[in-house]
């Protein structure tokens, strides 16, 4: 089997940049809204923290505010934030691994454009 031309192997880089590309704004956003959602979460751990124990919490349930345990409260906004936590981590992690893949996409595109460049002109064919 004959192997790709210089052009075919640029263009298939290409496509795969773009995915790549894609993969990371995709990702970028989702740990955007992990992390604002961390972020709205310690905020009411905080308020949690302040009220008293004899205090009354409610949980927006649907369209009705249905009354909660202050410590069920607390815990429930706790795991929350430990599952968060764990989940913007990966979600770093993620970001990070589609970074250095688009790095390497377009160090193999620049090469490849190299390679491309230093091929001789091809006639144009005859109409």
């Amino acid at each position: 089997m004959a192997s790709k031309s210089p052009q075919e192997r640029l263009q298939a880089e290409l496509n795969e940049l773009k995915k790549v590309q894609r993969d990371l704004q995709n990702a970028t956003e989702s740990r955007q809204t992990l992390d604002a959602q961390l972020n709205e979460n310690k905020l009411v751990k905080e308020e949690l923290d302040l009220v008293k124990d004899n205090t009354k919490v409610y949980k927006l349930i649907g369209p009705a505010l249905v009354q909660q345990p202050l410590v069920e409260a607390r815990q429930n906004v706790s795991k929350r934030i430990e599952y968060i936590s764990a989940e913007l981590k990966r979600k770093e992690e993620q970001v990070k691994d589609l970074q250095k893949k688009q790095d390497g996409c377009q160090e193999s595109m620049a090469k490849l454009k190299q390679e491309f460049d230093q091929l001789p002109p091809q006639p144009a064919a005859n109409a």
